[in-house]
């Protein structure tokens, strides 16, 4: 899968919750996990995992939403149930993407909200703990982006493998300046000749 992500919590009140988040996050691939305004002190609190998430996922913590910095063109996606956000099968993910969820009882603060460069919703009737919502948004950026083969029409597996992907040559930017540093002459086409 090309790109990266990140995902995040804004005001989280369970560092249960965290721990949980983080251990599917860091069992998805994700790069990054941040918290914005944690209730609990998450650099002192010790998150139950055993997946060793702490250990292989950075943390990032933020005590403003003023604060909070992404990587250079990285998309901001909220995570939230609301009239006007996309709704996750139909949302395409960006290649460099933080996922961003709200605290358990309440939504994603309206200053978060307007950063975001995204808002979507799992389509469902009422929210679902934070934990399971941002294992939903992960599992669907995998199935989306990922190299999986196609759906078979019938129930079931697929009945062939995915195509091999085919690396292409190496594309060479600037050829010209390099073959002039390193003292070479340009290739002759059969044109030239």
């Amino acid at each position: 899968m090309r790109g990266y992500f990140g995902i995040g919590v804004e005001r989280i009140s369970k560092p249960g919750n965290v721990g949980n988040l983080m251990r599917s996050a860091h069992a998805f691939g994700a790069s990054f996990f941040f918290a914005i305004d944690p209730e609990p002190d998450l650099r002192e609190t010790k998150l139950v995992d055993t997946s060793g998430a702490t250990m292989h996922l950075p943390l990032y913590i933020h005590d403003r939403v003023a604060d909070f910095t992404l990587p250079k063109d990285c998309a901001l996606v909220g995570v939230e149930l609301t009239d006007d956000a996309i709704e996750l099968p139909s949302f395409r993910h960006p290649t460099r993407a933080a996922y961003v969820l709200g605290p358990e009882r309440a939504s994603l603060s309206q200053p978060l909200i307007d950063r975001c460069d995204f808002v979507v919703k799992i389509p469902m009737a009422f929210c679902i703990n934070v934990g399971v919502a941002g294992a939903l948004v992960m599992y669907d950026r995998m199935i989306s982006m990922g190299r999986f083969a196609e759906r078979p029409v019938r129930p079931g597996g697929p009945l062939e493998p995915p195509a091999l992907h085919r690396h292409g040559k190496q594309i060479m930017r600037k050829a010209d300046r390099r073959r002039r540093i390193r003292g070479e002459q340009k290739p002759m086409d059969d044109a030239d000749e």
